[in-house]
């Protein structure tokens, strides 16, 4: 395994474990769950508290983030991305703490003309320092059906960042002016208003309140599967990161000789396996 301290691993296990997992067992509520904190009606929580959807159109996005805060867990959301012509929107699903000096583990979706393949663009904050960007193109469609998403944030495996307790958020926004080619590629408004879906939120985790931890010694939290607090990538997992890594990067931050010479490398580039 690369270095405990390596965001490179975090940002990318995100995406070998969303490949591989299928329909969750049981899930949550987005009632009991999840707020809605911008958009209005473009924001809606639907079938009971099953479905959560966000809309974009020309006069504004939406957004919503986790009643609860988490340090450390294994947090699991399915998600159906805008189909279509998606050029220009993105749809951003991120953990973050608050505050200049913030911790972040990012996901963003970057959409793309029909036909041509989403992009998805990573990166990890750690006292308010990001700068840790790596970008794939999805090898599988992320419109057609939903596909689960999953955080394993643990002590063993990847305690970074590991001091602020963070939310869950996400969001639907328009970056035309960066998200598609550079911004070459604008938002198409007559396919407005443009859609996303989240489904069977799942998080055995930690719940951070009143400064301590649901997990604390003698205190299970009310967590139903523990194994995530030693789960780490075995050797078919490390296959399919290199897989990923060979087949489907575009960007990696810690090869961009030209925005960071060898000698300014980020100290955790140094010592990852999978570069």
């Amino acid at each position: 395994m690369p270095s405990h301290n390596n965001p490179l691993l975090c940002s990318v296990v995100l995406i070998v474990i969303s490949w591989c997992l299928v329909s969750l067992v049981s899930a949550g509520n987005f009632y009991q769950d999840f707020d809605i904190t911008w958009g209005d009606h473009r924001a809606q929580i639907l079938k009971g508290g099953q479905l959560l959807t966000l809309s974009l159109d020309k006069a504004s996005g939406s957004g919503f983030k986790s009643k609860n805060e988490y340090l450390f867990g294994r947090i699991d959301m399915q998600i159906k991305l805008v189909p279509g012509n998606s050029a220009g929107t993105v749809t951003a699903y991120y953990l973050s703490s608050e505050g200049p000096n913030h911790d972040e583990i990012d996901f963003e979706f970057l959409g793309n003309l029909s036909g041509d393949p989403y992009t998805l663009h990573t990166n990890v904050f750690t006292q308010g320092k990001g700068n840790r960007e790596q970008q794939f193109h999805l090898w599988f469609d992320p419109t057609k059906t939903f596909h689960t998403y999953s955080l394993v944030w643990n002590k063993q495996r990847v305690p970074f960042p590991k001091n602020q307790p963070m939310r869950i958020y996400s969001s639907l926004w328009n970056a035309d002016d960066w998200a598609t080619r550079g911004g070459l590629v604008k938002t198409d408004w007559t396919k407005a208003p443009f859609t996303a879906s989240y489904a069977n939120f799942k998080a055995n985790a930690c719940v951070w309140s009143a400064g301590k931890s649901s997990c604390d010694a003698n205190n299970s939290g009310g967590i139903n599967d523990a194994t995530w607090q030693n789960q780490g990538l075995d050797a078919a997992g490390r296959n399919r990161l290199r897989w990923v890594q060979q087949k489907f990067m575009v960007y990696n931050y810690c090869t961009d000789l030209k925005r960071f010479p060898k000698a300014k490398l980020p100290a955790e580039c140094k010592h990852s396996r999978f570069l």
